[in-house]
């Protein structure tokens, strides 16, 4: 299918206008779309409409972005204060930029599509929901597809080529330098770094932190080195993951920026975290993970690649969850063990360590001159 007229055979557009006012997880699975759109359009004018973090974003992808517009908020938009206040004056300023095209790249339609058509924009196009009457330049939502491929659906629908699904996050030399400077501040090994990190915006999105604690203990009494990671605002997390365990930590937490915590996941073994951003984070570096999914909805966020990411999840009927706090005991983030986690870790480890043989051999190393040093920690 074919959106027209804003397909390939139109005239591109000079002024794109893209709304997607989400966190970090949900703009990572929008970069394959941003790439087909550039390479499609490359002297377009892309806009994103966007939450206020997201600076930082269009400034690392600004060869896909050429600038952020933040949206105000809404009724119905949870991600900041819900408020219709500011939208008559951010309606009238999108309407004097005279978009060619708004594209709704926010969800599957509905409060979104209504936003997106108040921009003024010559042409729309987005998402519909089932219940809702097909409109010009808008399709089906694809429930049925992860994340990234939703957006390349309606990519192709505009006529563009768009198949190349793999995440991408561009480090810069400030990234590598700060990785460098962590490295010999807290004497980082990167070939037996594993990355834990417990923290997860909602509550009801996270494994319990003295789970994560056990893990950590079991994978370092294996000769593994542990770094608890976070942001400043999860302090509180990775405190309770740290003071939970027995064996030695690096304490990193609120010790990077996003591009210092991608170039350091870059570098680690393993990564294991709850289904939050950081697991689009090593999905786009290429470092295999294991993703404790608690409450989400494994079918759209979990990683494209099965093989490289293992995603645990237990699925009681209340799941998809909609709760920021869980009401019902928790059932999707217990029921899933610390030894089915440390088990499937192993086993990534593992099937790594085949693949490069040199590294594993240097762990095997330092694992056995450790023990003839010091007492192994009961798993």
């Amino acid at each position: 299918m074919r959106i027209s007229p804003t397909s390939a055979e139109s005239a591109p557009p000079k002024r794109v206008a893209i709304f997607r006012a989400l966190q970090l997880g949900d703009m990572l699975c929008s970069v394959p779309a941003l790439r087909a759109l550039r390479r499609a359009w490359p002297d377009a004018h892309i806009t994103l409409i966007g939450l206020p973090w997201a600076t930082r974003f269009v400034e690392r992808f600004s060869s896909l972005i050429d600038e952020l517009v933040i949206f105000p908020g809404a009724r119905g938009f949870p991600e900041q204060e819900e408020t219709d206040a500011g939208l008559p004056q951010f309606y009238a300023a999108m309407r004097a930029r005279r978009f060619d095209l708004a594209l709704q790249m926010h969800g599957s339609g509905g409060p979104a599509n209504e936003i997106v058509e108040q921009f003024g924009a010559r042409h729309c196009a987005g998402f519909h929901q089932p219940h809702e009457a097909p409109k010009p330049g808008f399709i089906a939502w694809p429930d049925d597809q992860p994340e990234p491929q939703r957006y390349l659906a309606l990519v192709r629908a505009l006529g563009i080529e768009a198949h190349d699904d793999t995440l991408w996050f561009p480090l810069s030399l400030h990234d590598r330098c700060e990785y460098e400077a962590l490295e010999a501040r807290h004497g980082i090994e990167p070939e037996r770094l594993i990355v834990v990190h417990p923290g997860a915006q909602l509550p009801s999105r996270r494994w319990p932190p003295a789970r994560f604690a056990e893990v950590a203990d079991a994978l370092s009494s294996r000769g593994w080195q542990i770094a608890i990671t976070g942001t400043s605002n999860e302090a509180a997390i990775t405190a309770a993951v740290l003071g939970a365990m027995a064996a030695p930590a690096l304490h990193l937490t609120g010790s990077t920026t996003l591009g210092g915590l991608a170039a350091l996941v870059g570098r680690a073994r393993l990564v294991v975290c709850n289904d939050t951003g950081i697991s689009h984070v090593a999905a786009a570096m290429r470092t295999p993970s294991t993703v404790i999914a608690s409450g989400s909805d494994t079918r759209r966020w979990a990683p494209l690649d099965h093989t490289r990411h293992r995603v645990l999840a237990d699925y009681p009927p209340c799941r998809p969850c909609a709760f920021r706090d869980c009401p019902f005991g928790h059932a999707c983030a217990l029921n899933v063990s610390v030894e089915h986690v440390v088990e499937t870790a192993l086993e990534q480890l593992s099937h790594r360590a085949r693949a490069h043989p040199a590294a594993a051999g240097v762990l095997h190393a330092r694992a056995h001159h450790r023990d003839q040093k010091e007492p192994r920690h009961a798993t």
